[in-house]
């Protein structure tokens, strides 16, 4: 393991210059921080936070918040649609408020005791008063409301929209959408810093943080990791710094093994004009010794800017920190504390004292003693509402923890968090595979690009191969892909079959109020005979990979472009299904548009016929896969009698 000093540059950092230069940046260094750490004692004495005050609620996007005064806790229950109030003083539940399909992000507005919650899947912001459980308004958004953030008065919240990656001011008295910003691709976390009139927002899949200035309503800077930086979905601010903390991982896509492909990160940017570092990154899994964590999942910081929270939902812990205020180490470790399972949030009370832990798999949050580090208190605050079985898979999916994995870095849900695709493309010893959601996986099989899987339960390969390296599900032999079925060797395996195929499609925002013109016209061009785009995408899940004896692998003309591959150039039709925000496209990934899928990817039209298409018919079949699914898929499978696989 190596330290935190070994950890490589980022972008922004640069070589050692000559010792001389050294010796007087080294002094200017000094005399920037004394200069920092007299101005955050006056801001300290200014806000009285030496005096034991505290600050506002929801400066930054959570699945929790707790009310500026203390006494309420709000926590999004994203499997069963609700949204749960707990009073923090009595530690016990109040209210329960069915929200709609999977809430994310919630924020107490300013020092009121009203929520808004973002409703991820039925895009819209919901309004509700936490005292008495009503809802109070209602907001539509395009699509995919995360984050939300409010700001000190709560006249406005703003949102990050994950697709298409933009950032929504809301005035809360009349709830309507004021402004909207650009705020790049897939924005999910989010920060609001009032005082320098400034949000904060990450892009999910680059863990990319962007400062849009809110007098502008522009991008005013952006500070970028590396190529390899992946899935941040969190940003917190230190109250008293200009600091902010990002949660995310390193998915290095060249090594396909569980000792160098995924790890752990926090990066600590700093966000003054002054600053000579301006990102760093830590490593979470050398970070106490030689103890091993996975999917950092979200952050926080104590109101009183002295400690630094992380828990990792894939190996069920939390580690704390002290902040330092040395622009090089960042933070110092102080304790390692196991949690339940999949946790996914934490929040620090107001006067810092205590701190709360969401496990999203126990349907509880603790309270724990800050000082004491001890949990106080225990509160369920919702049921579980999943199958048994299915319940049990998804705690294996989530687990980076034996049986699923040997070394603890690596997670099926580093890959597919919540059935997403990770939006990288990785080069696998047969070729370069890029990662596909889950979405339909019931009604798509068999799996993977090569089709080289005809059920979930062929994983077990990989679970005790060299990515995973965990010892299985399966006591005894293991039977080869595409050979006699694993399933019902293990029942745990099931579980994570059963998981694995449950997730089911939403309907596309483009087609919120039927097709467009575009799209229908697009329509015509799919399913004529001339372009045959039909022939492979056919059905109601638009492909014809169906779970039957055999499966329909196409050289599409596609396998030629990677000079790795190891397996025949045919493969796999995907699911056309939501594919309007599951770029980069193709098996190697290489077409980062879905007019490139249909121009530069396909130069000898093997992959449907489009070199006669004009821009504006090229332009038309994208608006019209754009809009898929515009009606329910299952519907349609169960009324032609497709087969599923439920395990």
């Amino acid at each position: 393991m190596t330290s935190p000093m070994n950890d490589f540059c980022s972008r922004e950092e640069q070589l050692l210059p000559p010792p001389r230069q050294i010796q007087s940046r080294q002094s200017e260094s000094r005399l920037r921080r004394v200069r920092r750490f007299l101005s955050a004692v006056v801001s300290q004495l200014a806000l009285g936070v030496l005096c034991g005050s505290t600050v506002p609620a929801g400066t930054s996007n959570s699945l929790m918040d707790i009310s500026t005064d203390g006494t309420l806790l709000v926590c999004s229950n994203r499997d069963n649609g609700t949204l749960s109030v707990v009073d923090l003083i009595n530690h016990q539940k109040t209210h329960e408020i069915n929200v709609g399909h999977f809430p994310e992000g919630v924020s107490f507005l300013g020092d009121t005791h009203t929520v808004a919650v973002a409703v991820y899947a039925e895009d819209r912001v919901q309004f509700v008063e936490a005292d008495t459980g009503e809802t109070v308004g209602n907001v539509d958004v395009f699509d995919e409301p995360y984050g939300v953030v409010s700001n000190r008065s709560g006249s406005h919240v703003y949102v990050t929209l994950d697709y298409p990656g933009q950032v929504l001011e809301i005035e809360t008295g009349t709830r309507q959408i004021k402004r909207t910003f650009a705020a790049g691709a897939f924005a999910r976390g989010i920060a609001i810093a009032e005082e320098a009139e400034r949000l904060y927002v990450t892009n999910y899949y680059t863990a990319q943080l962007l400062a849009i200035d809110l007098a502008a309503g522009e991008q005013v800077d952006e500070w970028t990791g590396t190529d390899f930086d992946n899935l941040c979905r969190q940003v917190v601010l230190n109250p008293h710094r200009d600091k902010a903390y990002l949660p995310h991982l390193r998915s290095v896509t060249t090594i396909a093994h569980g000792a160098g492909s995924i790890f752990p990160y926090v990066a600590v940017v700093n966000t003054g004009a002054d600053a000579d570092r301006r990102r760093r990154r830590i490593k979470m899994d050398s970070f106490n010794g030689a103890q091993v964590t996975s999917n950092p999942w979200e952050v926080a910081v104590s109101p009183d800017g002295r400690r630094l929270y992380v828990v990792f939902a894939g190996t069920d812990d939390m580690y704390i920190s002290n902040i330092l205020d040395d622009d090089y180490w960042e933070i110092e470790f102080e304790r390692h504390v196991r949690l339940g399972h999949n946790p996914r949030a934490v929040r620090v009370a107001p006067d810092s004292k205590t701190f709360s832990v969401y496990n999203a798999l126990d349907f509880n949050v603790v309270v724990y003693d800050a000082q004491q580090v001890k949990p106080i208190a225990t509160i369920d605050v919702c049921e579980n509402v999943l199958e048994e079985e299915v319940l049990a898979g998804k705690k294996l999916f989530y687990s980076a923890l034996q049986p699923m994995s040997g070394r603890h870095w690596i997670a099926c849900s580093s890959c597919h968090p919540d059935g997403d695709p990770d939006g990288r493309t990785w080069q696998n010893p047969e070729g370069l595979r890029n990662t596909q959601a889950l979405f339909g996986l019931a009604w798509t099989h068999p799996i993977h690009w090569s089709a080289d899987r005809d059920e979930v339960q062929d994983f077990e390969h990989t679970i005790r191969g060299e990515l995973m390296q965990g010892r299985g599900l399966i006591k005894g032999k293991v039977n080869s892909p595409l050979g006699k079925p694993n399933a019902e060797l293990s029942s745990s395996l099931d579980a994570l079959a059963a998981y694995t195929n449950s997730h089911t499609f939403t309907l596309s925002p483009h087609a919120k109020h039927g097709l467009s013109d575009a799209a229908k016209r697009g329509r015509e061009i799919f399913f004529s005979e001339e372009t045959q785009c039909a022939t492979c995408h056919s059905g109601p899940y638009f492909t014809d990979s169906t779970p039957k004896p055999t499966s329909h692998l196409h050289d599409v003309g596609t396998g030629t472009f990677d000079k790795s591959e190891k397996m025949k150039p045919a493969y796999d039709t995907p699911t056309l299904l939501g594919v309007y925000r599951t770029a980069p496209y193709l098996h190697h990934g290489l077409a980062e548009t879905l007019a490139d899928v249909l121009t530069t990817q396909n130069p000898d039209d093997q992959h449907g016929k489009t070199s006669h298409l004009s821009a504006d018919q090229i332009a038309d079949l994208v608006a019209f896969m754009n809009s898929l699914p515009y009606e329910n898929p299952q519907s349609a499978a169960e009324t032609t009698g497709l087969q599923r696989i439920d395990h």
